[in-house]
């Protein structure tokens, strides 16, 4: 498998992961990501967060939510360079929002991904702003 496919893979596993936190459960979620002090997160309700604990303590905080729903990724583009990768998407799908109503989501993100220790991990996911969460 070339870099590229490594790294569609690796962001599938985010999706994956992203889904499943969805129903409550935040474990995939903590393993796709790096849990180094140099990772940051800037999520659709508008937060940013840095480092392991904060953002580890934020992915658990959303799976309490149980969004319901599905997040899928769109149109990615991936650029490689070493250890280092970028992916630019859209991020389309459908949650419940505050109200208990489905929210759509139509958003863009940018996600990086650095390889350590052999795996691809995350370390740093950047979206638009969903109204409905903030």
């Amino acid at each position: 498998m070339d870099a590229q496919d490594e790294i569609a893979a690796a962001a599938a596993k985010f999706y994956a992961a992203l889904n499943t936190l969805f129903e409550g459960d935040a474990a995939p979620m903590l393993e796709v990501w790096s849990h180094a002090d140099d990772i940051t997160y800037m999520g659709p309700d508008g937060g940013y967060q840095s480092g392991w604990a904060a953002i580890r303590a934020e992915w658990e905080m959303q799976a309490a939510k149980k969004l319901g729903g599905h997040v899928g990724s769109a149109d990615m583009r991936i650029t490689v360079a070493g250890d280092l990768a970028v992916t630019h998407n859209h991020e389309k799908g459908e949650n419940i929002n505050t109200g208990g109503k489905p929210g759509a989501v139509s958003i863009r993100a940018t996600n990086v991904f650095r390889k350590e220790n052999g795996a691809w991990k995350m370390i740093g996911h950047h979206t638009d702003m969903l109204p409905f969460l903030s």
